[in-house]
């Protein structure tokens, strides 16, 4: 059964069923672990690190009388050793994390400095990422954190001098936020820049769930499951979220080819670890397996059937 360990998704604001289904249902069906950790370091200044929390906090509150336990954790220059631990601690032990939105590369430099700092490890933080993953946890990352939780960073195929990895809990995958129409032909041209990933654009209200993992023959596995959110209703709002108007999730070969993707469509990847091999197959509600590559229905009957011949 398709369990996400990863999510990257772009909003306007808390719809419901990307935040109530995918995210707090996930915290609240653990029996002993109903924790969301909200890590906004991607926000600059302390004051918009809180409001950044406060735009979750509203929602999260609904929930505590079902035993929710929702915390965070704001970024200061003047950190100690044992903020750091606390810090590291929440991070590893919750059951849900949520990556905030803001800059990307401020997040990430954020990210790798509090590890270097106190341990002298500027990749700790991405090893309990890899290893929350490992352990069945969900971590999530919301616009900046989108970037976060993805092989690259969208923007970094603009501007050179940015570092351009993210954590790569979705591996080989980028994505662009808050996707718009009229805005293929950059999702099309990171497609091309980048061969071996899938490029992904995420209008407002849209997410991907992912897991990923290690066959038995030493290929990477990989599902990811497509969620369009058409939950939020404010009239005034409409105009922000394209998935109203009926946007799907833009998707551009590396050859030019579109496709767009709707809520629950999945998607199977087998991928060797030199990257030579890249086998994937589109899912969809009762039209059998496609194989990715021909766009012709597959042989594969199951997602178990595709991964036990690979």
């Amino acid at each position: 059964m398709f369990r996400a360990t990863a999510m990257a998704y772009s909003s306007h604001n808390r719809s419901e069923y990307i935040h109530r289904d995918w995210i707090v249902e996930r915290a609240l069906k653990s029996h002993h672990n109903k924790t969301i950790f909200y890590v906004p370091f991607s926000m600059g200044r302390y004051d918009q690190q809180e409001y950044s929390w406060s735009t979750f906090k509203w929602f999260f509150d609904y929930f505590r009388q079902w035993g929710l336990d929702a915390s965070t954790f704001f970024w200061t220059d003047s950190l100690s050793k044992n903020d750091a631990d606390v810090f590291f601690a929440k991070l590893a032990d919750s059951e849900v994390v949520i990556l905030g939105g803001g800059s990307t590369i401020l997040g990430m430099e954020r990210f790798r400095a509090l590890g270097e700092h106190f341990y002298g490890d500027r990749d700790l933080f991405g090893r309990i990422l890899h290893e929350r993953q490992r352990n069945g946890k969900l971590t999530v990352g919301f616009s900046a954190g989108a970037d976060q939780v993805c092989k690259y960073i969208a923007n970094a195929f603009d501007f050179d001098e940015i570092d351009p990895y993210g954590f790569n809990l979705i591996t080989n995958t980028v994505v662009t936020l808050h996707h718009e129409s009229g805005a293929e032909g950059h999702l099309a041209y990171i497609a091309r820049s980048a061969p071996n990933c899938m490029v992904f654009g995420l209008p407002n209200d849209s997410g991907i769930a992912a897991d990923q993992g290690y066959l038995p023959s030493g290929n990477i596995w990989q599902a990811m499951e497509f969620i369009i959110d058409n939950s939020w209703t404010k009239p005034e709002d409409q105009w922000h979220i394209k998935t109203r108007s009926g946007m799907k999730i833009d998707h551009f070969y590396n050859d030019g080819r579109h496709w767009a993707f709707n809520g629950g469509d999945m998607m199977i990847r087998v991928m060797s670890p030199d990257g030579n091999y890249n086998g994937a197959w589109i899912k969809r509600a009762n039209e059998g397996i496609v194989d990715y590559w021909s766009q012709q229905w597959s042989g594969y009957h199951s997602i178990e059937h595709i991964l036990a011949n690979h």
